[in-house]
């Protein structure tokens, strides 16, 4: 029986944990003074733990380095951290888009969870206390620093997270373990996060969602093939956008962003209707409200306040009359509300980022135990790895399935 240390209370922490302690003596450093802090706060508080749909659509939604994940997923699916949450005291539901959460709508249940399993095992948890570094001696790792002195052992796990929410602990402690450690870190960028607009028509519309349009972003230098498209909700904020389909987006707009380029976004209002269909339905407005001005006899097709936005877009006056308006006009009207432009500059930052892009290059590791290629007994699952994913409980399934199988390769 080895002694191993897990740096890191967080999903993939408390995962690779549970799966070690099976056969060895394990220690649980947590720096915060409870596991699972970043948990708290994911799916708004209710913990989208995972998705219900099949590993292979877990590969198609994970962004970076997919492949890298076949092991990992092979060792730990949906179906087992659906049934260890069971097991432990939190049943689960699945909802809309197949993301999963506990019944209870507590993300604090999942932490309880893990806790149990955790106990079950006789995992030695050690809260408020923080590792500084890693001891290796000769490409073999020792043992950890940590204020209070050295603690050996014989394999260490690193899941320390990434740097999105710093309050929950994600520091970037991992990426300055693996740099000393002689490992390659992959630039970090905020990912799952809203978007600035150069535009400044969506601040006056803050907090205002537009349900059941789909959006297309494009980099104006390669038009013809959309970086990302999606359909859904869009929230308008005092600095751009967000909401599910914009953090998605982003997966792909902060990388090109991070290196200096503006991007496009294009926004369908009306994505059900053909442009021919939405004509017939400007018609049919135009001629029911006929007397009124053009910002009262629209509001049957779009939200009042978007009404002098979609004006300005399209170069129309919104007190022109109803009757007045001519079919080049009503094109335009109805171009713009198929094409609503807008120029994305940038990305908010960690702080209000759900995951980071970029970490610890999984060509430094190995996808079949997550041990690194230079360090024997140095191991590493979670955000810290250069692997990201869409929304949905992709993320911390990787979280679970890559510090599963962490543990379980500790031999």
């Amino acid at each position: 029986m080895k002694t191993v240390i897990v740096v890191g209370g967080g999903a993939s922490g408390m995962a690779a944990a549970f799966a070690c302690a099976e056969k060895h003596k394990v220690i649980l450093l947590e720096k915060n003074e409870k596991l699972g802090k970043k948990i708290y706060i994911t799916g708004k508080g209710r913990c989208n733990l995972t998705n219900d749909q099949e590993m292979s659509v877990h590969m198609k939604n994970t962004v970076t380095n997919p492949r890298f994940l076949y092991s990992a997923y092979a060792a730990f699916s949906k179906e087992d951290v659906k049934a260890l949450l069971n097991v432990y005291g939190c049943p689960v539901k699945t909802e809309r888009g197949s993301r999963v959460f506990p019944v209870t709508d507590h993300a604090s249940d999942v932490t309880k969870a893990w806790t149990e399993a955790l106990k079950s095992r006789q995992v030695d948890i050690r809260l408020n206390t923080k590792v500084t570094g890693l001891i290796i001696e000769q490409g073999e790792l020792k043992g950890v620093q940590t204020p209070g002195g050295p603690i050996a052992a014989d394999a260490c796990i690193i899941a320390t997270g990434g740097l999105s929410y710093a309050s929950t602990g994600s520091t970037g402690d991992g990426y300055r373990f693996a740099e000393a450690a002689g490992l390659a870190v992959k630039p970090c960028r905020a990912s799952l996060v809203p978007l600035i607009t150069q535009e400044t028509w969506p601040f006056s519309l803050s907090g205002l969602t537009l349900k059941n349009i789909s959006m297309k972003l494009k980099d104006p230098e390669k038009p013809k093939k959309p970086l990302y498209e999606d359909f859904g909700e869009l929230l308008f904020t005092h600095f751009g956008v967000s909401g599910p389909v914009i953090l998605s987006a982003s997966a792909y707009a902060t990388r090109p962003l991070s290196e200096g380029k503006i991007l496009k976004l294009y926004i369908d209002m009306k994505p059900a209707l053909s442009e021919k269909e939405l004509d017939e339905r400007i018609l049919k407005d135009l001629e029911k409200y006929h007397n009124k001005s053009l910002k009262n006899a629209l509001t049957d097709l779009m939200p009042q306040a978007m009404i002098p936005v979609i004006m300005n877009e399209a170069g129309l006056s919104e007190d022109k009359k109803a009757n007045e308006l001519r079919k080049e006009e009503r094109q335009r009207l109805n171009y713009t509300l198929k094409n609503l432009e807008l120029t994305i500059t940038g990305t908010r930052g960690f702080n209000e980022a759900v995951i980071t892009q970029g970490g610890i290059d999984v060509k430094e590791i190995d996808p079949s135990t997550m041990q690194s290629k230079k360090v024997k007994g140095l191991y590493f699952a979670g955000e810290v790895l250069d692997v990201d994913a869409l929304t949905g409980g992709f993320n911390l399934q990787i979280a679970w399935s890559t510090g599963t199988l962490a543990g379980r390769s500790i031999e």
